[in-house]
């Protein structure tokens, strides 16, 4: 699963070809043992749980990068290689 990002001590990442569980695109966040799957769509999560902070970090970075997030999930669910997003700041 390549990390797409790191801000603020939370990994992004995409797995490739990830459309069987979660239909719709997302990405996985990982901070300090917590886990969650963010839609991208909407930034909503759809599985796992996260702190309240940190959800939001993620959610806003969501809405900023959106665009790049979308080409990175057309990537992904063709195999192909994804890129690097920057963090928030």
């Amino acid at each position: 699963m390549p990390t797409i990002s790191i801000f603020y001590g939370i990994i992004i990442s995409m797995y490739y070809k990830d459309d069987k569980q979660h239909s719709m695109p997302h990405i996985h966040a990982d901070y300090q043992g917590k886990s969650a799957v963010f839609s991208i769509p909407d930034g909503n999560i759809l599985a796992g749980s996260f702190p309240p902070k940190k959800r939001k970090l993620v959610q806003a970075w969501i809405e900023i990068r959106h665009e790049d997030l979308l080409a990175n999930w057309e990537l992904a669910v063709n195999g192909k290689m994804v890129f690097p997003i920057d963090p928030l700041r």
